[in-house]
């Protein structure tokens, strides 16, 4: 073969192998351009996502009291400010040794009602002004604000009424009722009241509340339970949770869903919903040791006149329902609420 004729066959090999390696980049470069730009949106075999170990709840939006400045331009300012000064130092105006008068056992409004009836979950005011007057299960009765108070001054502070005629009752009415003034007519505010806990399956125990009072109480409310006396002798620096000068067995927080809602959400002192220190069964163990503890007794012969309106927590006989005031005090409460669910 001539020189030539190999040279030639030399070039058209070349030539061939040019065009293979242009067609293989012009196919190659868009494809390695197309995974890296857009890569992500190609689909994907899809692999099976694990349950998040907890859900998130948000958390709902709850009630806030007016801001102090609208207390200040208001037009009764002086006695709003008077009212809100005896919710928070009741027994320093009108407690055993009051200045003004002696009437209750030295406990404070603000020791149920926290931050002077402001606080969210802290058993606040908010929702007195949206809802009263209204008729009371309890006593059967309509019931104004005026009567609201008088309860609490009769059962928690184990005192006596007073006359809405008298300017520390018409004080302590006004600021509840500013307190609320936000709050639509027949609303009630979030987070106001006592936040309900669920029942347990088993009854609530005083003697495991007993440890858990000596572990996380004694230092405010005393192993004796009588608090610490403020250096005036007039009021509670911490009040008591027993005894003569403690809420009688006529009081909310004689009922047990009642106290551990209140300190599931406050106690130890400085805490609050937002950061909760006990476990909801240590909340119902502790509110039965307190609940088993002695206190003043009421005359208590009105209330409930109709007894299927009683809660199902409501320690005193006679029930519309089988069970035992023992079972009524202190669980389990869930047999109790499936029998009425059964029974309207």
């Amino acid at each position: 073969m001539k020189q030539e004729e190999i040279l030639a066959q030399k070039v058209s090999s070349g030539l061939s192998i040019l065009k293979l390696l242009i067609v293989f980049t012009l196919v190659l470069v868009p494809v390695i351009f197309m995974y890296f730009t857009v890569g992500n949106a190609w689909p994907k075999v899809e692999e099976k996502a694990e349950a998040p170990s907890e859900i998130y709840v948000p958390e709902p939006k709850l009630a806030k009291a007016p801001s102090a400045w609208r207390m200040e331009k208001d037009e009764n300012a002086e006695l709003l400010e008077y009212g809100k000064e005896l919710i928070a130092n009741t027994a320093y105006y009108i407690g055993f040794n009051g200045i003004k008068k002696h009437s209750t056992n030295g406990l404070n409004c603000q020791n149920c009602h926290l931050e002077a009836g402001a606080k969210a979950w802290g058993n606040n005011y908010l929702s007195v002004a949206s809802t009263y007057p209204k008729i009371r299960k309890r006593s059967g009765k309509m019931t104004d604000v005026y009567d609201r108070i008088n309860g609490c001054l009769q059962r928690s502070l184990n005192g006596t009424p007073m006359d809405s005629t008298e300017y520390e009752m018409k004080a302590m009415a006004a600021y509840i009722q500013w307190l609320g003034q936000d709050v639509p007519r027949g609303k009630t505010a979030e987070g106001s009241k006592i936040y309900p806990l669920e029942f347990m399956d088993r009854a609530a125990d005083p003697v495991k509340g007993k440890a858990i009072y000596e572990a996380k109480c004694v230092s405010c409310h005393m192993a004796d339970g009588q608090g610490i006396l403020a250096e005036n002798s007039r009021s509670y620096t911490y009040p008591p949770l027993w005894g003569k000068h403690s809420y009688n067995d006529g009081a909310g927080l004689y009922r047990i869903s009642k106290f551990a809602g209140y300190v599931k959400m406050n106690m130890p002192f400085g805490v609050s919903h937002q950061n909760p220190q006990l476990s909801d069964e240590e909340a119902w163990d502790l509110a039965a040791f307190v609940d088993s503890m002695p206190r003043p007794e009421k005359d208590k012969s009105k209330d409930w006149p109709k007894i299927a309106d009683k809660p199902i927590d409501h320690p005193f006989g006679p029930y519309a329902d089988p069970f035992s005031e023992e079972q009524h005090k202190y669980g389990p409460f869930k047999p109790i609420q499936e029998w009425y669910a059964g029974n309207p």
